[in-house]
């Protein structure tokens, strides 16, 4: 097999610019339909999917063997002419003159029948190369592409924050402990503290990475490794926070919409909801008038708890665009939040959820963070947390503290919610949870 140049390699995604001319792909075989003398081959080469005819007249005898011998997900090396479709308007297939097996594959696993998720993700090495996940996973690629360009054209540094940590920095003690030479450290559920620090140097930081939380949780939200992007900025407050959270899932979406057309298509998914969001402002309400509002559909609730599931889900549906729930009891919020009391003597946090339509539930968890010394030290001592842990923390307080805010982003749920996809495991390459650990 000779491989194709690298200055003269073509793909999928370039086929319409040259219609009428001869092209060599190198790709694999997704899927062959036989008819008498014609075979219709779908190929695909990673950035997309085409359809290639080969007729029995027009090709020598090699040439239609090879086609006949393929099997799914055998490597190739094609030769043909790019045509329209002779169905479907605005796409292409390619007239196969020349067939070249690169590896014959062995037979696939995977077929057309319906396999059960436990089976997909058993075999997600090779699940993979199928079209949902291709599709989902394009997305992802999208929307980091959108965070990273979003953030350097706001003048934000990219701070890469440690996965091994001393502390927990979300209050809870479901945390993977790992032997450190002979001391105990935990995976990063979060690189906030680390990038509260470097703002005091570089102004506005974000870092992006994986992190880590041990829920032992079955549910569809939830996985024990995921990607984060956690954001700060000095001399911001609340308010400001949150315009920053809405022009970024604005410029997500609107990226998505625009670049990953045929994986939307592909999903079947709906974007009217996706669209109004970019067109509308997003709604901001605090959380008792969330939980007020509930309470008025004829739910039960509680004034002084979290969001339940059904709550986010309810307020989502019915704005049908993002909102953010502001505000929050400050006790079943993180110790290292502003707080205030309000009229009603109710001390509560200087934060916000950003509850996402279409069931997609929180995206974003963000705050402004405590700047005063003695504060957030009274409230570590008051959670009971070990005060030698955090000192290093305490002393961004110390030398020069200013207002600051940040948010986190979880990457899998933002793209569950562009790409529709039912589960949070189908949004990551290669998912854990408490019960998937391979491939």
């Amino acid at each position: 097999m000779k491989l194709i140049p690298e200055d003269k390699k073509l793909y999928i995604k370039d086929l319409k610019d040259f219609v009428g001319k001869q092209v060599q792909l190198e790709c694999w075989m997704y899927n062959k339909r036989e008819s008498g003398k014609i075979s219709f081959l779908q190929l695909r080469d990673g950035s997309g999917f085409v359809q290639a005819v080969v007729e029995e007249k027009d090709v020598d005898s090699i040439t239609w063997d090879e086609t006949k011998k393929a099997t799914i997900e055998s490597s190739c090396i094609i030769t043909g002419e790019v045509v329209p479709h002779f169905k479907e308007k605005d796409k292409f297939e390619i007239r196969i003159s020349k067939f070249e097996i690169a590896q014959l594959a062995a037979e696939y696993p995977i077929g057309k029948k319906d396999h059960g998720p436990e089976f997909l993700f058993e075999n997600r090495d090779l699940y993979l190369r199928s079209k949902t996940p291709w599709a989902v996973l394009r997305i992802r690629n999208q929307v980091f592409l959108s965070i990273t360009n979003f953030f350097h054209e706001e003048g934000f540094l990219r701070g890469d924050t440690p996965i091994l940590q001393p502390t927990s920095c979300e209050d809870t003690t479901e945390l993977f402990e790992v032997d450190y030479y002979g001391t105990p450290m935990y995976l990063s559920q979060s690189g906030q503290l680390y990038s509260e620090a470097a703002i005091m140097s570089f102004g506005k930081v974000y870092d992006f990475g994986p992190v880590f939380r041990a829920e032992k949780s079955k549910t569809r939200n939830h996985l024990s490794e995921f990607w984060m992007m956690d954001a700060e900025m000095a001399f911001y407050d609340q308010d400001m926070n949150e315009d920053l959270q809405e022009r970024l899932v604005k410029r997500i979406l609107k990226d998505a919409l625009e670049n990953c057309k045929q994986e939307l298509e592909i999903l079947e998914r709906d974007t009217t909801i996706m669209e109004a969001c970019i067109a509308k402002p997003f709604k901001r309400m605090k959380h008792f008038e969330a939980k007020k509002e509930l309470e008025g559909d004829g739910f039960t609730v509680n004034y002084e708890d979290d969001m339940t599931t059904e709550e986010e889900i309810a307020l989502g549906n019915k704005y049908g665009i993002p909102v953010f729930i502001e505000d929050y009891p400050f006790e079943v919020k993180s110790f290292y939040m502003k707080s205030y009391v309000d009229e009603k003597g109710v001390k509560r946090a200087r934060c916000a959820d950003l509850i996402a339509p279409e069931e997609a539930r929180e995206i974003i968890g963000g705050s402004q963070r405590e700047d005063d010394y003695d504060v957030l030290l009274k409230e570590l001592k008051e959670r009971d947390y070990p005060v030698s842990d955090y000192e290093w923390y305490l002393n961004v307080r110390k030398y020069g503290s200013v207002a600051h805010a940040g948010f986190g982003i979880g990457m899998e749920r933002m793209v569950r919610w562009i790409s529709g996809v039912h589960h949070i495991r189908e949004t990551i390459p290669f998912p854990r949870t408490i019960v998937l650990n391979r491939p």
